[in-house]
């Protein structure tokens, strides 16, 4: 994984999880630092996107682009910062970050399906869905890392 990878996973890591009741001020601070490294270092970087939507695949390109064209790819700073925020959220809540193959939020659909999903997490998690038709989930495998068994 690429440094701004690492660097943006963190942010969507440490809002996440920041908003728990029970963090541990160890996952505040991180978090705190990193973003405040951020957006000190690079001006007109603003981290609050992702923040805002931690599970955005397009909040999370459009940081990580926007912390290449500042320049933070080499930075070993920001890079430790944002592994200590990992870290610091591993170490509070060791199921945080896990991978999940599919992870709908707040579905309206006539149907629904969803086939041949594999995850070395958990496999699938929809949600708030009000599904009219047919609901189809199949092939899902998770917590391995093999194909996923046929039915």
């Amino acid at each position: 994984m690429d440094p701004l990878t690492i660097v943006v996973a963190a942010v969507a890591l440490g809002a996440q999880e920041g908003v728990r009741e029970t963090v541990a001020a160890a996952v505040k601070d991180t978090y705190a630092g990193l973003k405040r490294l951020i957006t000190d270092r690079y001006k007109g970087v603003d981290p609050t996107g992702v923040e805002n939507k931690p599970s955005s695949e397009a909040k999370r390109a459009s940081l990580e682009e926007d912390l290449k064209d500042a320049g933070a790819e080499q930075d070993a700073d920001l890079l430790a910062a944002a592994k200590a925020v990992i870290e610091a959220v591993r170490a509070d809540n060791p199921q945080a970050g896990e991978p999940i193959g599919v992870d709908l939020e707040r579905i309206e659909a006539e149907a629904l399906r969803i086939q041949n999903v594999q995850s070395t997490g958990g496999g699938v998690r929809v949600r708030d869905a009000k599904v009219a038709g047919a609901i189809d989930i199949s092939g899902v495998s998770s917590g391995q890392t093999g194909p996923p068994a046929t039915p």
